[in-house]
């Protein structure tokens, strides 16, 4: 669309369409012939393929040595074992792609939001067509209830008002006019010859022309935005991701140089060599890995969802949240009610407040918090802001809403705080003056018991103003401007309300009517509520060292004075989107980190400053409910959507639904998101110690010229059932203490630490050298391998549910922190069950190469477990001690 369009005139628009009278509009031949060159008025999605998907499962390190162990395991004919490493690897793909296909169209969402019929002018008669049949050229005339099916100039305004709030963030409805807007570029939100397709008409009447169709309207440029913006990997998921491929690097490695070894001294023929060279891989990589990170995710995602009002559509993303460093949040509708409230009033020289946010008529008006008497002048001022007014307070299960401005709905719920709904009024409606966007007021005529004829009026108050002077000379125009610029100031829109008695005869309010002067009653300000709940969120959310930036379509004067009021930070810093659109790359990344606020910004405004707060390494999460926050929201790291007010193209977008609509569910989100880290964390590093123990304990025995003392399947026991069994304990385990008060965690961190590695490297040892003791004494007694095998296994899995009780915790195990999760203990009598299955069922037996096992054999896997869990607890004692004394 040519982005001057809104500056043209009138007349120039006219000559460069060769028509004087819009009502026209194109020829049926001249339609037909646009259409059929550029195509029809609807916007198309294209998907990934579901088996494109599913492919993408298998590029993986993982899965590639796993499938190659397949491969070689078939041609040294164990058919077993290449069937449970073939299983393995088709849960992993199957996990990998349920995450990915969970995700929903967001451009299906917005083909729905489009208009499916239009009224046109075609060869000067009006007629309604579908409205993927509109072309650029057509007149399009546009009434309350319709809704926009292109982008339009408007050339024709009869009291056009349109709601635009899910594409520019504007919560109250924008009154349109044919006028050119001379000088530089502005915003969607002040395009007021412009309508836009997809949204609204709220009040009066028009013709717009066709400037736009399909992918070039502004919602069309979203879905294509929508549709193009690739999405990033969560930071858990490179970190697993990269920990993963280290680690098959250097399984990969390790077992070239054994094999390498292994023909070298020809210590085994070379299919024996082969299969021991499989057992060292399958044995060493963490294949529960996937499985039991998605274990923990899901557990998160349904504690949410149950619990914390939120739904999370992919499983990683329930994680990312504990690693954000900044929420870049819409305004209306998320930090605010988009319901707006007259919150203080003043009549004379006396100034009101009132109570009670959003169109629920619950409140009262109060002075130095004090109740106030209802006087005359305050009830008359009640009942015009009542009167002069064309909108709907209705009640719709149980919720309180609006069918028309919210600003005359503000009217309307602030007038029943004072008279119940079901008391009736003592006038009667005569005779409305429209709301009209040349004259800025609206006015209704009324008449009482007595049949005493009252016009109320409200409106702008520099309008209002002149009116009052007609009547009172000594009016003071100054005084009350200034204290309209005092509420300005402070993000407050003002109203003026104005009356006047009329002859008993007089039916019709007109203009003229007006004009000769009302007696001023007084103002209301009003505002867009911030939601109760949203200011202590926002001190709990920098409170953990998440910064909030605040994005939105106001003014930056209500924009920034909203922000204080939300407490944003401790001082706010604000900048326009005409502003954003002046600076390069380099000083965009620079305003991104700077500016807590963002006004009057474009759906592109919104993409540009995620990626470049996304540029200056910050994990930045996305909030909104429009339609021109959907490509936002799925650049975003994670994007959340508000589930009640929220357009489906939102919440399609995003990665996160609050279905309360409730920011503070945000803040929930973290702590939990950080301890389901935490969690994860604590299951990699349970899970690596077992793997290298057993890669160190096939290794050793190839080096050593020894049988290899456990099979293939035997390994993937350890690594695939043990571990997704007894690390469903760490699901549960509960937040540390502190969690809220430390930053997140930086963008690159690794994983482990240095005391992390060096405690993964000594238990491997530790377990792998009591594995060894077990295998050379039981050698050397002449106890049968099945046996030798069946108790290494258990005495790795015991050693493993030992390091449990450690690993859950930083303090010392042997506390009351043993006990605060108790479902740890659900899990190992689970997990020791099935060990006892796998050591006396014959069917068991023959799968994995096991035998049944004495009071002995077990006697010794419980000493090594005690070993294992008495040398994890040395090594906690010493840090303990060492850190007590630094920060001393």
């Amino acid at each position: 669309m040519d982005t001057e369009t809104y500056q043209t005139e009138l007349s120039e628009i006219q000559q460069k369409h060769n028509t004087e009278n819009f009502e026209q509009g194109l020829s049926e031949q001249e339609a037909a012939k646009r259409l059929a060159e550029n195509g029809p008025n609807k916007i198309e999605s294209h998907q990934t393929p579901k088996w494109k998907i599913l492919l993408r499962q298998f590029n993986n390190m993982v899965i590639y040595v796993l499938i190659a162990a397949v491969v070689i395991t078939l041609l040294m004919g164990e058919y077993s074992d290449a069937a449970i490493i073939a299983i393995v690897v088709i849960i992993n793909t199957l996990i990998g792609y349920f995450q990915e296909t969970s995700a929903s169209n967001a451009v299906e969402k917005i083909k729905e939001m489009l208009s499916t019929d239009a009224t046109i002018y075609r060869d000067g008669e009006r007629t309604e067509v579908p409205a993927e049949e509109i072309v650029v050229g057509d007149s399009v005339f546009l009434e309350a209830g319709d809704n926009v099916p292109a982008d339009l100039r408007i050339v024709v305004s009869d009291n056009l008002s349109i709601q635009e709030s899910s594409l520019t963030g504007e919560a109250n409805s924008v009154e349109k006019t044919e006028e050119a807007i001379p000088g530089d570029k502005v915003s969607l939100a002040d395009q007021t010859n412009m309508a836009f397709a997809s949204t609204a008409v709220t009040k009066g009447s028009g013709i717009g022309l066709v400037v736009a169709t399909a992918e070039k309207t502004e919602i069309g440029k979203i879905s294509t935005e929508v549709s193009s913006v690739e999405q990033r990997k969560t930071p858990l998921m490179k970190v697993i991701d990269r920990l993963g491929a280290n680690v098959s690097y250097f399984i990969l490695a390790a077992a070239v140089v054994i094999f390498v070894i292994g023909l070298m001294f020809q210590v085994y023929s070379l299919p024996v060599l082969a299969m021991a060279v499989v057992a060292v891989v399958v044995g060493t990589i963490p294949e529960g890995l996937p499985a039991s990170t998605s274990v923990i995710l899901a557990k998160g995602v349904s504690d949410m969802a149950k619990n914390q009002n939120t739904i999370i559509k992919t499983l990683p993303s329930v994680e990312t949240l504990g690693s954000v460093d900044v929420i870049a949040t819409d305004k209306t509708g998320t930090l605010t009610k988009n319901e707006m409230t007259v919150t203080d009033i003043v009549i004379d020289s006396n100034e009101y407040q009132v109570s009670g946010t959003g169109y629920a008529p619950v409140g009262e008006i109060t002075q130095n918090d004090q109740p106030i008497e209802i006087d005359e002048k305050m009830q008359l001022f009640l009942e015009a802001g009542y009167f002069a007014n064309d909108t709907r307070l209705l009640q719709e299960d149980g919720k309180w809403e609006i069918n028309g401005e919210p600003t005359d709905g503000a009217f309307l719920s602030l007038y029943h705080k004072v008279f119940p709904i079901e008391d009736k009024s003592r006038f009667e409606r005569v005779d409305i003056l429209p709301f009209d966007s040349d004259f800025r007021y609206i006015g209704q005529l009324v008449e009482d018991e007595a049949k005493d004829r009252i016009l109320f009026v409200k409106g702008s108050p520099d309008k209002i103003f002149k009116m009052a002077q007609k009547v009172d000379a000594n009016f003071d125009i100054e005084s009350w401007t200034r204290k309209v610029e005092e509420y300005s100031k402070n993000g407050k829109r003002v109203i003026a309300v104005a009356y006047r008695d009329v002859p008993d005869n007089e039916t019709d309010v007109t203009h003229e009517l007006i004009n000769e002067g009302l007696t001023f009653l007084g103002l209301a300000a009003i505002i867009d509520p911030p939601r109760d709940e949203v200011i202590q969120a926002l001190k709990e959310i920098r409170s953990a060292g998440v910064d909030v930036k605040m994005i939105t379509g106001d003014s930056a004067l209500t924009a920034k004075a909203i922000g204080e009021k939300l407490g944003l930070a401790d001082e706010i810093h604000a900048i326009t989107g005409l502003e954003w659109d002046a600076l390069n790359d380099e000083e965009r990344i620079i305003a991104a980190d700077k500016n807590q606020v963002f006004a009057r910004t474009t759906p592109g405004n919104k993409i540009e400053i995620i990626k470049a707060l996304q540029k200056n390494n910050k994990v930045t999460a996305m909030t909104g409910d429009g339609v021109n926050d959907a490509p936002a929201l799925k650049r975003a790291d994670i994007g959340v959507a508000m589930g009640i007010k929220g357009t489906d193209v939102a919440k399609d977008s995003a990665d996160m639904i609050l279905t309360d609509d409730n920011f503070a569910t945000i803040s929930n989100a973290i702590r939990e998101g950080r301890r389901i880290f935490d969690n994860i964390k604590k299951s990699i590093l349970y899970l690596l110690p077992i793997s290298f123990a057993e890669g160190l304990i096939i290794a050793f025995a190839i080096l050593t010229r020894d049988d290899i003392p456990l099979h293939p399947t035997q390994l993937l026991w350890i690594n695939m059932v043990s571990a997704i069994t007894i690390q469903f304990a760490l699901i549960f385990e509960p937040a540390e203490d502190g969690i809220m008060q430390r930053p997140p965690r930086k963008t690159g961190t690794k994983l482990m630490n240095r005391h992390d590695v060096f405690q993964v490297t000594y238990i491997s040892f530790l377990m792998a050298i009591i594995g060894m003791i077990v295998d050379t004494w039981f050698t050397g007694m002449g106890v049968s391998p099945e046996v030798t095998s069946t108790t290494m296994v258990n005495v790795l899995i015991v050693g493993k549910i030992f390091y449990l009780f450690s690993i859950r915790t930083p303090k010392l195990a042997l506390s009351k922190e043993m006990f605060v999760n108790k479902n740890a203990f659900i899990f190992i009598a689970i997990m020791m069950v099935l060990q006892v299955i796998l050591t006396y069922v014959p069917f068991m037996q023959g799968i994995f190469h096991t035998s049944a096992i004495g009071t002995t054999e077990w006697l010794i896997a419980l000493v090594g477990g005690i070993i294992v869990f008495a040398v994890a607890e040395l090594d906690k004692l010493i840090r303990l001690g060492f850190n007590k004394k630094v920060s001393q």
